[in-house]
């Protein structure tokens, strides 16, 4: 065979190749997201003869059997997994889940008199002008087709034998054609990915993690479905736990294995720094127990591809799948995850979204099992994880190509003779002394609020226990649980009257604090030399400190160094910004090694 076959193929044998295993619908029982508009649009395309696009199929390997025989593969489903699983609802009158895993039908109304398609409604049940369900003419001897094309043209008065062709065309699209690309089993996925993008019009690129997953759930003999859900539940649980009671009505059999059992915990835990995907337990369960950073090594080893050999085995299947749901169930103790996230925590990531790379914390994790599987002590695991965690975020050492990055980092640490010694050594070698003084500076150079290196200085602001520029006792913890303000430092609309009109300008993050409404309010449009006087000339009078603002000299200093402001601030106007930038950058850059010392 060729590296693709593209043929036609029927809607009704489409249907029964999935009945009957030959085509697998990777993670099958996942919710179906499309409305039903769409479901209705498909039907009438299908109905009038329009294309509805290719399905692409992907064949698995044939294996060798213990007996020297060879294994016929299976064809998974890549591409068009939602219209499939339309036509299931809508022709065959099957159930789906929606996104909160709820079991419903999706129901197609057909008008003969007008030959208009539509979904359900109390007004298509209640008119007989409509089929209420079209999956009761896709049922053979359901409805006799005789009687009723005679009754209904008698009773709406029109020509039977229009009556029959309608009813005809609408039986007829099980035989309606849909494109098949057929993908051998022999291309790379790199080259399954690209015909994918080709093909398909929205160019949305599949991961490898996307064929990993289809890998798993069409695997009945090695657990794979169940892994798959494990993976699957998990991640929905830990952000929509209001889920769970619909997952366990409408996934009894999984519901009462030992596999939910040991991921149900997840709904009542208050996470808001680590919500994975997938995609997230796939790459950390893989990379940390087959010692291997890049996703598409897990699908060859699903499939049972010796590496050394290049040929396809089954005990190679069996072994990875075994090695696979161990490192998923790693993934999903308890134990393992909550004390993971007190790590974070306590390193001052406070939510989700002070770290821009989830893959900074996926490597996170892994490094934390891989310590823990080395056997080295608890709290030296916390204080290591810390520190390579914020040296990742600073170096953006997970930024390009960071299947690659974590490939170098596994096999390295995972080797090394003294894994202690050989992160310290790493770590000295990505922040040297040249780093902090010289490339951390100039990366703060930049006007971007959502910049790593912004989030890194709330970070040490929070975990050094920094209060908001200008307040008495308001921390930046606190205000970054109450959504304070990020405030310009030099006011931007001070700056844009003062002809510094550009945003890349006025955004600098350097410009940039933490500080409580009502101060962000007092400071309006001042410039820093009228606001500092407007603070202890008119806020500072008598006990009572209107917006707690700071009013003693020596607290003053204390607060603008807790948030590396440079001194003389007090008397600098829009003439004195640049330099005021190139200060402050300086001192940031400080202040994040002084937090990364302190870990």
């Amino acid at each position: 065979m060729a590296n693709f076959d593209v043929n036609n193929i029927s809607v009704s044998s489409i249907l029964g190749y999935i009945k009957d295993g030959t085509i697998a619908i990777p993670e099958i029982q996942r919710p179906f997201v499309w409305d039903s508009v769409k479901v209705r649009d498909l039907i009438d395309s299908l109905y009038n003869g329009y294309p509805v696009g290719y399905i692409i199929t992907w064949k698995s390997h044939n294996v060798k059997l213990k007996d020297g025989t060879a294994s016929e593969g299976k064809q998974i489903l890549i591409d068009g997994q939602q219209r499939i699983t339309a036509l299931t609802a809508s022709l065959l009158g099957q159930e789906v889940l929606d996104s909160t895993y709820k079991k419903k039908k999706v129901i197609i109304s057909f008008n003969i008199k007008n030959e208009e398609f539509a979904t359900k409604t109390p007004a298509t049940e209640k008119s007989e002008e409509w089929i209420t369900n079209i999956a009761d003419f896709m049922d053979p001897g359901k409805i006799n087709i005789w009687e009723y094309t005679n009754e209904y043209a008698q009773k709406f008065e029109m020509d039977a034998n229009v009556v029959s062709q309608r009813i005809n065309k609408l039986m007829q699209i099980k035989n309606a054609m849909i494109g098949r690309i057929e993908l051998s089993s022999e291309l790379p996925i790199d080259i399954v990915t690209e015909i994918f993008v080709r093909i398909n019009s929205k160019g949305q690129p599949l991961s490898s993690a996307d064929f990993a997953m289809s890998k798993i759930s069409v695997n009945e003999e090695f657990n794979g479905n169940n892994i798959r859900k494990m993976i699957d539940y998990f991640c929905h649980l830990s952000q929509t736990p209001v889920d769970y009671q619909n997952i366990m009505d409408n996934d009894i059999d999984f519901s009462k294995t030992e596999y939910f059992n040991k991921i149900k915990w997840i709904k009542d835990d208050d996470n808001t720094v680590y919500l994975p995907s997938y995609t997230d337990v796939l790459r950390v369960a893989f990379t940390y127990k087959f010692k291997r950073g890049k996703l598409e090594d897990l699908v060859s080893l699903l499939s049972g591809r010796d590496f050394e050999t290049r040929e396809y085995k089954e005990e190679i299947i069996e072994s990875s799948f075994k090695t696979l749901e161990d490192g998923v169930l790693q993934y999903v103790n308890q134990t393992n995850f909550q004390r993971y996230l007190m790590i974070l925590q306590s390193a001052g990531i406070i939510d989700e979204s002070l770290v821009r790379s989830q893959n900074v914390l996926d490597f996170g994790y892994i490094l934390y099992l891989l310590l823990k599987e080395k056997g080295i002590e608890e709290s030296q695991i916390q204080h290591e994880v810390k520190k390579w965690i914020i040296m990742s975020i600073v170096t953006q050492r997970y930024t390009s190509s960071p299947e690659s990055m974590f490939d170098y980092d596994i096999r390295r640490l995972n080797s090394a003779e003294n894994i202690l010694s050989y992160i310290h050594e790493e770590e000295e070698r990505q922040l040297s002394s040249a780093f902090w003084n010289s490339i951390l500076v100039e990366r703060l150079n930049t006007s971007v609020s959502s910049s790593p290196y912004w989030k890194t200085f709330q970070i040490a602001q929070i975990k050094l226990h920094n209060r908001g520029f200008l307040s008495e006792s308001i921390d930046v913890y606190s205000l970054s649980n109450q959504r304070g303000d990020i405030h310009h430092i030099f006011p931007k609309d001070y700056l844009k009257k003062s002809g510094l009109d550009n945003r890349q300008e006025y955004n600098q993050i350097a410009n940039y604090a933490m500080l409580e409404q009502e101060v962000n309010i007092a400071i309006s449009n001042r410039a820093p030399n009228d606001y500092f006087k407007y603070v202890f000339e008119r806020q500072c009078n008598g006990a009572e400190h209107k917006y707690g603002s700071i009013c003693d000299i020596v607290d003053l200093k204390k607060n603008m160094q807790e948030n590396a402001i440079p001194e003389g601030l007090e008397n600098m106007d829009y003439n004195d910004y640049e330099e005021f930038l190139a200060k402050r950058r300086a001192l940031m850059a400080q202040k994040i090694k002084e937090y990364y010392d302190s870990l």
